[in-house]
């Protein structure tokens, strides 16, 4: 059971990131957006990393769920480390996206590295 929710997870989150794109985005950025620092560049990649950090953190759900399905002794180590993946991935997009701009990347490689830590200590 929890494996197709893993699978379902995944079909989703590539179905929301790509008619997002299609249908959403694209349509949304030919209109007027506020100019943030200066310009609607940054407002419209915060918007497109924003959109796609959603499937990136699905695909951590799933491969939750999928390890739950047949969960093993160390179950705790590996979803921290699905944890830490999802967070330094979404560290990833926000200073690839922004350029750095957008802080949050801060934030996500420090839980990113928390949970690393926390997952090899246990």
């Amino acid at each position: 059971m929890l494996v197709t929710g893993a699978f379902l997870a995944i079909f989703i989150s590539l179905v929301h990131s790509y008619l997002g794109e299609r249908y959403i985005l694209i349509r949304l950025f030919k209109g007027e957006l506020p100019k943030l620092l200066g310009s609607d560049w940054f407002t419209k990649r915060v918007l497109r990393f924003a959109w796609h950090l959603t499937t990136v953190a699905w695909w951590g759900f799933a491969a939750i769920l999928f390890m739950l399905s047949s969960p093993s002794e160390d179950i705790q180590q590996q979803i921290l480390m699905v944890i830490a993946a999802v967070f330094l991935i979404s560290g990833l997009l926000s200073a690839a996206f922004t350029k750095g701009k957008h802080i949050s990347w801060l934030f996500f490689w420090s839980i990113a590295g928390l949970s690393f830590y926390v997952a090899q200590s246990s």
